[in-house]
């Protein structure tokens, strides 16, 4: 049945959209758009409610171990909701009912344990979707396999080191393993973690998951769902994409849970037949785009934050590149001597611009946020380093860190064409 489109959503096709319009969806669509506060106009403090709200509005949190800075599936939710207490994530994983679970949607995930049950056909396709380490044990290991799979339902939440530790006499680590020298039980447990057998119970302080058997990790009304086929939860799972997005590109819509192209394909063709899709026209970009039936525009984009290098915003590059006139990449796996702009780089999103990049440090034991380096955009507007300042030191108050300091970790002063007036910035406030 066709559905009622939204104040966007119902323009003519033949109007197309601004790039700046196209922004300022995409921004309100990811929570984005405007500072949180109370009704009195103060920083709110955000509490499991606003948390769930994040997680209804982006679908998932992308799960990093870089602690440079702050764990990278901390990030979105503060540049959303500001400081908050990140005990709220840790409950909503790890304790019952979750409300977010692990699995591969993105890459490494936080999702709603009911998209979850979507991505069971990755589940039931190893050869395919599985890299080889994960895949090639239950050939090899067939035995371990099974004696890991015993082992969680009589012990439950376990370690990979705790499980290598009770196979390690037969199975050494060795240093000829796969990737990142997984052992064999680490492998096995990977094994049961894809094929939807075991699940996350949470992470321990140094950040192990602790794995468990999935009928003691998921809810119990959703362990009870039936199986969705492959064909509909693939149009669910770019539903959910395009809900996150506002408008976005096909290649949009397949990156957010890393989809195949002709079932997403035709997940778009049938989102687009009943109305929750509607094509539309970007200045300036070749491509189609599909704006969403429950997209909006606000008239004005008001937020200053800074962005994970693993945040929904960024996750597509040539995304951030038509929107934002930004080229970004990664360089945490850059050689120093070839890095451009450092090691962990955060955009700065200051209105509906990314006007800036800064590279980050967390110096806990001097309590320091170090900056690295801080390079300004072609187009940064005049009170950049003023508003970068103030969300510095929000960022180090979040951190529990004293102070902010223009330099790198052995006292050089910081690279790029904002440093200087981002000291000025911070002396001055």
């Amino acid at each position: 049945m066709p559905r009622t489109p939204g104040p966007v959503a119902g323009r003519s096709s033949s109007d197309g959209l601004s790039l700046s319009q196209a922004r300022r969806i995409a921004l309100r669509a990811q929570g984005l758009d405007t500072q949180r506060t109370d009704v009195a106009g103060l920083p709110r403090v955000p509490t499991m409610r606003h948390l769930q709200q994040v997680v209804d509005r982006i679908g998932l949190i992308q799960i990093d171990s870089v602690n440079v800075l702050a764990r990278a599936h901390l990030m979105p939710l503060y540049s959303r909701l500001g400081p908050y207490d990140t005990g709220l994530l840790d409950r909503a994983s790890s304790s019952a009912p979750r409300r977010l679970v692990e699995y591969w949607a993105h890459e490494a995930s936080y999702v709603p344990p009911r998209t979850y049950r979507l991505l069971a056909w990755r589940q039931r396709q190893l050869a395919s979707e599985a890299w080889g380490a994960i895949s090639g044990v239950a050939r090899q290991h067939a035995g371990v396999v099974q004696e890991v799979r015993d082992l969680l339902g009589e012990r439950g939440p376990m370690t990979a080191s705790e499980v290598h530790a009770l196979f390690e006499a037969d199975h050494p680590r060795t240093r000829g393993e796969w990737g990142w020298n997984w052992t064999v039980a680490k492998r096995a447990l990977e094994l049961l973690f894809f094929t939807g057998e075991a699940g996350s119970a949470g992470r321990t302080a140094s950040f192990e998951r602790r794995y468990d058997l999935i009928e003691r990790v998921l809810p119990a009304d959703v362990l009870a769902m039936a199986e969705v086929p492959e064909p509909d939860a693939v149009r669910e799972l770019v539903a959910i994409s395009a809900r996150a997005l506002g408008i976005g590109t096909e290649t949009c819509l397949r990156d957010y849970f890393r989809l195949k192209g002709e079932p997403a394909r035709r997940a778009i063709a049938e989102l687009v037949e009943e109305g929750a899709l509607r094509p539309v026209r970007v200045a300036g970009w070749d491509r189609p785009a599909y704006l969403h039936v429950d997209a909006s525009l606000p008239r004005r984009a008001t937020m200053s934050t800074l962005v994970s290098p693993f945040d929904p915003l960024v996750f597509e590059r040539r995304r951030l590149l038509e929107l934002f006139g930004m080229h970004y990449r990664i360089e945490i796996y850059v050689p120093a001597p070839r890095r451009v702009h450092g090691y962990y780089v955060l955009p700065f999103l200051h209105g509906e611009r990314l006007p800036a990049r800064v590279d980050l440090k967390a110096d806990r034991r001097t309590g320091r946020l170090l900056v690295v380096a801080a390079h300004a955009e072609d187009d940064a507007p005049g009170d950049t380093s003023v508003a970068l300042a103030a969300e510095l030191r929000r960022l180090a108050g979040w951190l529990g860190l004293d102070e902010v300091v223009v330099a790198d970790g052995d006292g050089r002063p910081a690279r790029g064409s904002l440093a200087a007036s981002l000291v000025g910035a911070l002396g001055s406030a």
